[in-house]
């Protein structure tokens, strides 16, 4: 026994050795698991000594190293405090210089589908246009019939649509137009407003998304000719991207419109000379336009033969991708606040 109280005493010595040259927590609980740890020193001693004690001597070498574990957790309980304390008393030490400028708080910032969004009503506002919303959750009559497409109309496959709850009557809109017709609805003539909003496509890829947003605009009064569409898209596009901006209407079908056009913009990226993201034709695709059809007037109960008007529409995302030279639409969804922070 005498030789076992000697080496406890010895190990017990070597660990408050340790802890007095411990200088962080992490090196006094390497201490603690070396000595007083379920491996550590101290039960390997008393392991050894109890496989080769008589049963008569192991009651009394259990109690000798009980005591001396005893004495380990203190140790290690008062050097943790001691570390513990210290580092209280430095962070009182601390002095703050109040004669210092505080740290300014960063400013959010808008989101760039936001700013040009901004930006398209506040020119479209400048020519009289009004901005009209409505419910993205939309009845089969607003989004398809009202438009000219009845239910077996070809064109209604490729507007790829997303129905609720499988029902054929009820749908997420495909585009904004039924905006149109509802304001047309429940006002009569003259109608100039831009319908702004979020519409839905079963599309996805690099360019596209199956959420997005768009625009439309519509204009209907007496004498509207196919003149006064192409002014009021050459003002937009010389006022968003800037006066060297030029318009090319190309022949295209739309079944709510009659003549339709495809709106193109000279490329914002070479000015028109030509270039790999235009495809070397200096044009880059906008959207389409055109004027409304008398069969749309018809759904609304607008005389045709005194009103005339024309409709366009284009994504607020595309234009928005060419404006601040995005390359991948996605990277408006991600939601990555540095993004943001790259648009004022």
């Amino acid at each position: 026994m005498a030789s076992l109280t000697d080496d406890l005493q010895q190990l017990l010595r070597d660990f408050t050795q340790k802890l007095d040259g411990a200088e962080t927590e992490q090196s006094v609980r390497k201490a603690y698991a070396d000595y007083g740890g379920a491996n550590g020193a101290i039960r390997a001693r008393q392991k050894e000594l109890l496989k080769a004690a008589p049963n008569a001597e192991k009651k009394a070498i259990g109690q000798a190293t009980n005591e001396v574990l005893q004495k380990v957790d203190a140790a290690f309980a008062a050097a943790l405090k001691r570390l513990g304390d210290a580092a209280a008393a430095k962070d009182l030490e601390r002095t703050v210089d109040v004669t210092l400028p505080g740290r300014a708080h960063r400013l959010g910032h808008l989101h760039p589908i936001t700013l040009a969004r901004r930006e398209i009503e506040a020119i479209f506002s400048q020519l009289g246009f009004t901005v009209a919303v409505g419910p993205q959750v939309e009845t089969d009559f607003h989004n398809f019939e009202a438009l000219a497409m009845p239910k077996d109309h070809p064109a209604r496959d490729m507007q790829d649509t997303f129905y609720v709850d499988g029902s054929p009557d009820v749908v997420l809109r495909t585009h904004t137009s039924p905006v149109q017709i509802r304001t047309m609805l429940a006002q009569k003539p003259p109608v100039r407003i831009i319908v702004p909003g979020t519409v839905y496509r079963r599309d996805d890829d690099a360019t596209h998304s199956p959420m997005f947003n768009q625009v439309e605009g519509l204009c209907v009064d007496e004498g509207i000719t196919f003149a006064d569409l192409k002014g009021v898209l050459l003002h937009f596009a010389r006022r968003f991207f800037g006066e060297k901006i030029g318009v090319r209407l190309r022949p295209s079908f739309f079944p709510f419109t009659e003549p339709s056009a495809e709106v193109d913009f000279t490329c914002v990226f070479c000015g028109g000379s030509g270039c790999r993201t235009c495809k070397g034709t200096g044009w880059i695709e906008i959207g389409g336009s055109g004027m409304v059809d008398p069969e749309v007037f018809r759904y609304v109960g607008y005389d045709s033969e005194r009103y005339s008007g024309f409709a366009f529409g284009w994504g607020i995302d595309r234009m928005a991708m060419l404006k601040y030279g995005v390359d991948n639409i996605t990277a408006f969804f991600e939601g990555d606040v540095r993004f943001a922070r790259q648009f004022k």
